[in-house]
């Protein structure tokens, strides 16, 4: 029993302990988020989906499409084998021989540029200068570049009229092989050259300085370091441009166009000429056909674009 004459001792409260949060919520939490993520995600990229659908997949649908298409609206395979015609087979010989040559000459002369340019400072004004230039000339291409031809080496061009009032030099003295198909190929490589720069030059600038160390610490020459280790590790990039270069090439209408004012030498002046002429009333739908044809032609080439890109983006990472 208590003692009623012992003071009393102060009574404390027990300190609680706090209760951990709940682990439940909180995830529950992160998996609402997450939730919400993927769809921000994919509503970001609904206005490039929209353009690539408008764009790109409609038109390749329609022009797909059409080729399949008779006179009289009904499904057809005979529009289909007019690609069989040697006039549309020889438009596409010519549209492959070119865009190949084009493409070969702008690979080398801009692989050559790209070597150069590994000398000058990354931030120097050269190197910025000609990054802008290639940049502006790839795409500097249509009638513009058709009308600076003409203006320069056309029958009336500059240099021309130069070259046969002071040297006595005629350019033309077998024919205007400016408005021909080989004239095409002056145009086109004027563009192909900077767009090899622009693809070109990040595969040689992610070479390694280490690995020429390597080979020097091993006793390797230069040679050997081009030949065992820089080429091997290029070549995927190098091929990659040169069928990038060949695409850019085959797909070109309107320097094509401006130029060759009569004949349909190459597939895409093939399709204008199925479209307008007046010659081939009714066989508009050979248009269609002829695209079929040139987006085979493009998917051999972008498939083997992305197999050569997936193998050059090991080295440079």
């Amino acid at each position: 029993m208590p003692c009623p004459s012992c003071p009393t001792r102060p009574s404390f409260p027990r300190p609680t302990r706090a209760k951990p949060p709940r682990r439940s919520s909180a995830r529950s939490g992160q998996r609402l988020s997450s939730r919400f993520r993927v769809p921000a995600a994919a509503f970001g990229l609904l206005p490039f989906a929209v353009y690539v659908l408008l764009f790109l997949a409609l038109p390749t649908l329609i022009a797909v499409g059409t080729g399949f298409v008779g006179a009289d609206g009904g499904f057809t395979l005979d529009t289909v084998g007019a690609l069989a015609d040697p006039v549309v087979l020889s438009a596409f010989g010519s549209s492959i021989w070119l865009s190949a040559l084009t493409a070969v000459i702008g690979a080398i002369v801009g692989a050559l540029v790209c070597y150069a340019l590994l000398g000058a400072p990354a931030d120097g004004p050269l190197r910025s200068t000609i990054d802008s230039l290639s940049s502006v000339l790839a795409q500097f291409g249509g009638v513009m570049l058709a009308f600076a031809f003409v203006a320069t080496i056309g029958i009336q061009g500059m240099i021309t009229v130069l070259l046969r009032d002071s040297f006595g030099i005629d350019i033309y003295a077998d024919g205007v092989w400016l408005y021909e198909l080989p004239g095409l190929v002056l145009p086109y490589i004027y563009f192909q050259v900077p767009l090899m720069v622009i693809t070109f030059m990040p595969a040689l600038v992610s070479l390694k300085t280490t690995w020429a160390e390597a080979n020097a610490t091993l006793g390797g020459t230069a040679r050997s370091y081009w030949l065992r280790i820089a080429l091997p590790v290029l070549a995927p990039s190098f091929l990659g441009s040169l069928l990038l270069l060949f695409a850019n090439a085959f797909s070109s209408y309107a320097t094509a166009a401006a130029l060759t004012s009569q004949g349909s030498q190459i597939v895409p002046l093939q399709i204008r000429s199925a479209l307008t002429s007046e010659t081939m009333l009714g066989r508009e739908n050979l248009a269609g056909a002829l695209a079929l044809g040139m987006i085979l032609v493009m998917a051999v080439v972008m498939v083997g674009y992305s197999v050569l890109q997936s193998r050059a983006a090991r080295w440079q990472r």
